[in-house]
């Protein structure tokens, strides 16, 4: 990653205004295996900029989650065209680096003339021509709030629920630390403009299919802390994915099971992927550990509090790196 003073600068909400004033055609993509702030994130601002008389395609290269479908709008995500699409505009959005957003839908993009990077991951190298990057912020979906309002852009129905799922999905339904007085001010105004909140809580948080229950007694049965028990780790092998026949989607938001243990400090979930390659998802609840650090050892990033890598396996091999380097980090902090 560049140094800091050597990245680009922040552009401001006009700036970004004038780029969707002055284009017709847009298409928006979020990062692979997406979750609820990347597909709120598009919906909200896709939705915003076709109630303005815009062309827009929403795609990622994985689809639409299935934990995800109730969304209204949801339908608009696609997955990326064989053929690049004849737009002017791309926009990624939540996306912290731009391979993220995957080979196919990169070259979807591929004739894009000018590139919008909204997101709030620390790690972001701003790599669009225009980039929002705003890490304070608990989620994406609470920037294009502000930018959507800040621009009097159109604030459709479809686009003031997506925000509120995007946000409320990244900040652990308001809980994390993150969460400000913004966030909740921004939530109030969601609701005066019609958010059922009761609703989409339930299809949120309520709505889980028997699969990921079944998974999360696999998961739990792989659980290990460290000596010392600041440390809790589980691991999701591909035999169980294959037996349980679960979707990414499936074990979303489970690391807080972990991460909630009295003592623990910090929470790892390893996963074995298809292409042989292991993903570390991880959580820490003291901000003197921080784990964007540990995951830009290995190539990942993220947030200080939350943090994921893909990283070659075996994972045999794998973990005991990523556990070596956490317990680095943890005497540094003194712990």
């Amino acid at each position: 990653m560049s140094e800091s003073h050597n990245l680009p600068q922040n552009a401001t909400f006009e700036q970004i205004g004038e780029v969707l004033r002055n284009h017709q055609s847009f298409v928006l993509i979020s990062h692979v295996r997406p979750d609820g702030d990347a597909i709120g994130s598009q919906i909200a601002l896709g939705y915003s900029l076709l109630a303005a008389g815009k062309s827009v395609r929403l795609i990622n290269e994985d689809g639409l989650p299935d934990n995800l479908a109730f969304m209204a709008g949801a339908e608009k995500i696609e997955r990326p065209p064989a053929e690049p699409l004849e737009v002017e505009v791309a926009i990624a959005l939540d996306t912290a680096a731009k391979p993220r957003m995957g080979d196919r839908a990169l070259h979807a993009a591929s004739k894009a003339k000018i590139w919008l990077n909204i997101d709030h991951h620390l790690s972001n190298p701003k790599y669009g021509d225009l980039n929002l990057i705003d890490s304070t912020s608990p989620a994406t979906g609470q920037i294009l709030y502000q930018l959507i309002t800040a621009l009097d852009l159109p604030f459709p129905a479809e686009t003031r629920d997506a925000i509120y799922v995007a946000v409320s999905t990244d900040t652990g339904s308001f809980q994390y630390s993150q969460t400000t007085a913004a966030t909740y001010e921004m939530a109030a105004d969601l609701l005066r403009r019609g958010v059922d909140v009761g609703t989409l809580n339930s299809k949120i948080y309520d709505n889980h299919p028997y699969r990921r229950v079944e998974l999360m007694r696999a998961l739990l049965n792989t659980l290990e802390r460290s000596p010392d028990g600041l440390v809790a780790h589980w691991d999701l092998r591909d035999k169980t994915r294959l037996d349980l026949a679960l979707l990414p989607e499936d074990s979303e938001g489970l690391i807080d099971i972990i991460r909630a243990i009295r003592g623990v400090q910090l929470a790892v979930f390893f996963e074995e992927l298809v292409d042989g390659k292991i993903r570390v998802s991880m959580r820490s609840k003291d901000r003197r550990v921080d784990v964007c650090k540990i995951a830009l050892e290995f190539g990942g990033g993220g947030h200080a509090l939350a943090a994921g890598i893909r990283m070659k396996g075996p994972l045999e091999e794998a973990k005991p790196l990523v556990l070596a380097a956490i317990r680095r980090h943890i005497e540094a902090a003194g712990l």
